[in-house]
Order: C-alpha cells, then structure tokens, then sequence
C-alpha cells in the first residue's frame, strides 16, 4: 500500500444565531436560503480545489476533519452531512478518521445529533463557556446551561465518545470562586476534553467598545488565580493537559488540532478559510457575495504566502512550543537538514538559562525542548526569541 502523507480538513460554517459580545470571528446571522446558497458554493469550492491539486493529492490521506464557526450546528444537519458526503467522495479517508464538529448548546438536539453521528462524525465540541446563565447572558450566549445538559446527553444518546467542552474564564463578573466551582461541575459530565481559555477583549467587539455595559473584568491576580487553578483542578480529575489551552483524557487529544501544531498539510473550506499546503499559506476571500459567486469557477484565495525554510523554522518553533511535549530535535533534522543547536542555540541556551525552557530526552533517547511552567506563563514572549 502506497505511505501517504496525512491531511487535514477544516470546513468553515460563518453562520450563528446571533454574534457572541467576545467573537471576533467571521461569522453572522444569515436566513436559511443564504445557508443553502452557501453550502451549496461550499460543495463546488472543494470539488474545484481537488481538480485543480489532481494528482498531487494521491500522495494524501485524509486523517482528521474540522467543522468550526461560526455555529456549525446552526445550520441543516442534511447539508452539513452532504458536504462530509462530498468530502469522502473527493478525498482518500484514513480507516480511523477523527471527525469534529463544533456546536452550540443552543442549536442541537437529538435529531441534529443523531444526523451527524450516522454520517460519520465521532467528535464533537459543546461551547458551553460558563455554568452560570447570568454570566452566560452578559456575553451575549444564546443558550443556558440546561441547554448545554440536555446537548450533552443528546450527544451521548447519539453514540459520541469523544466529547470536548469549551471553558472561558476571566469573564466580565466573574469570581474566581464561581470558576472554580464551575469547572468541577463540568468535570462531572465526564468530557473527555477540555479545551480552558481565558477571555481577550478584542478590539471591534462590543467588551472592547462599550466596556460600560458590562460587569468589570476580574483583576490581573484574579485571573492569575483561574489560570492556576484549571490546571490544577483539571490534572487532578485525570486530564493530562498536552497543549497550552487544552486537556484531555489520555489518547482523546484533538487529533486535528495537534496537526496544526505540527505543521501538517490541511486544506481549508469555506469563508475566510486558511490553508497550509507544502509549505504554502493560503486565505480564502471573506466577501460572501464573492465567494457565492466563484466558487467552483476560480481560485478563492485573496493572500497566498510561499513559505521560505526560515519562515518553516519559525513556525516549528513557535507552534510546536504550545504543546508541553515541546519540540524534537531529530525531526528539526530530518524536515530541515539542520540541527536544531546550529540554528537556534542562543535563544535556547538563553531561556534555558532563564528557566523557561527544559531540554529532556524521553524513553527512546530523542532530545526534547519544552516550555517550563514559567515558561508557559509568558510563552508569547518566549516564542518571540525564534524568529529569524
């Protein structure tokens, strides 16, 4: 049998009920004939994409699928299952794909699950966010947290064993008390993974615009405090926390997202869609008009970046340092042909030296670089000192 590279797929569905009062994402509310337009230019973009790649994509296999948002359960379940439909036809599938789907408490229920779990998905992410309705109602989340129980049941009725739940702290009116307390009740639902983000006031949305409408934000120490304490609560419910934001059940990691971070090929659909395709950047146009009208036609991409060797460096470093295995030495070698120590030596020797990085070998005798905890606390700096 002929050894494929593994790829990636990540569908962009835009559309949700109504924008959350954090999201800077591209997503909108949309009727449903906009929906059908859109799913219908969606099936055309990927159709086109494989045409145009041919037979550069006999040397892929599919392992992991992506549907984000937006509120990808907003949408028909038939024409989400049509496109997962189209995707199987157009692409070689791995025997054991891992198959994502995320959802908001509010848009599912049994039929919506029961849809997407006979058309091959075997994963899915509950943005729940918050226990709290008050706090889930100052964010403008559209659902409660009933709703969130009676998903999560209708996802488990429907045969998914491979649950994430999504958990944001530092929220406007939020105590560390009621995190805390929070996140142990999540844990009782037995998720098999966690993704814990604090909440960044991004500029354009309404926290950052009209900060007077919404409770005050916890303080610096506060949120300090939430931090510590996911990790702690979570390692000590039996998750093992293998990136910097995300904590799973051993061998429940977002096989998905760990491609991202190590810079596997991936194709992305849909709206505003990014790509990494040997060692190509691409960016889909964000103009629906457009998009609606040249899918299937054209080439969909608005910003296209040919990757440099420095370039690929600086990525291996910066997102393989998100995840606490860290980075490999002898697969810095065998993608670049350098060793890591005569590229990178003093930035490493440095935050060695300043407790923020660790070099271990694991079992087989392989060199490992990785975050410190202190490290972790100011990674963005850290990664900074790998740029070229």
């Amino acid at each position: 049998m002929k050894n494929r590279q593994r790829l990636g797929i990540y569908i962009h569905i835009p559309f949700c009920v109504k924008k959350c009062a954090y999201c800077d994402f591209l997503s909108f509310p949309a009727t449903k004939e906009v929906q059908e337009k859109y799913m219908s230019s969606l099936e055309s973009d990927i159709k086109y994409c494989v045409s145009k790649y041919g037979a550069r994509l006999d040397d892929y296999i599919v392992d992991t699928v992506f549907f984000g948002g937006g509120t990808p359960s907003y949408v028909s379940p038939q024409l989400i299952a049509g496109i997962l439909k189209t995707l199987k036809s157009e692409f070689v599938f791995d025997e054991n794909p891992e198959i994502s789907i995320e959802c908001n408490p509010g848009t599912i229920d049994d039929e919506k699950m029961c849809v997407y779990a006979e058309s091959g998905f075997n994963r899915c992410s509950i943005g729940l966010q918050s226990v709290q309705d008050d706090l889930l109602k100052q964010i403008g989340r559209i659902h409660t947290f009933k709703e969130f129980e009676e998903g999560f049941s209708a996802a488990r009725n429907a045969g998914f064993k491979n649950i994430n739940i999504d958990v944001m702290s530092a929220l406007p009116g939020q105590s560390v008390k009621d995190y805390v307390n929070g996140l142990k009740k999540i844990i009782e639902y037995k998720p098999e993974h966690i993704s814990a983000y604090s909440l960044i006031v991004e500029e354009g949305t309404p926290v950052y615009e009209h900060p007077e409408k919404f409770l005050p934000l916890p303080s610096e120490d506060d949120e300090r405090e939430m931090y510590y304490e996911t990790d702690r609560i979570l390692k000590k419910a039996g998750f093992d926390r293998y990136e910097i934001s995300n904590y799973s059940k051993k061998g429940f990691e977002c096989r998905h997202n760990v491609g991202y971070w190590e810079r596997k090929d991936y194709l992305g659909f849909g709206l505003g869609a990014s790509s990494l395709f040997e060692n190509v950047r691409m960016k889909n146009i964000s103009d629906m008009n457009k998009y609606i009208g040249n899918a299937g036609k054209s080439d969909l991409h608005e910003d296209t970046e040919i990757l440099t060797v420095n370039d690929c460096m600086e990525e291996f470093m910066f997102l393989g340092l998100r995840m606490m295995k860290g980075v490999s030495s002898r697969r810095f070698l065998k993608l670049f042909n350098k060793n890591i120590n005569d590229v990178y030596a003093e930035p490493l020797e440095e935050n060695i030296k300043n407790n923020l990085l660790c070099k271990y070998r694991d079992d087989s005798g392989e060199s490992w670089y990785c975050l410190t905890p202190h490290g972790i606390d100011i990674s963005n700096t850290v990664m900074a000192d790998f740029m070229l």
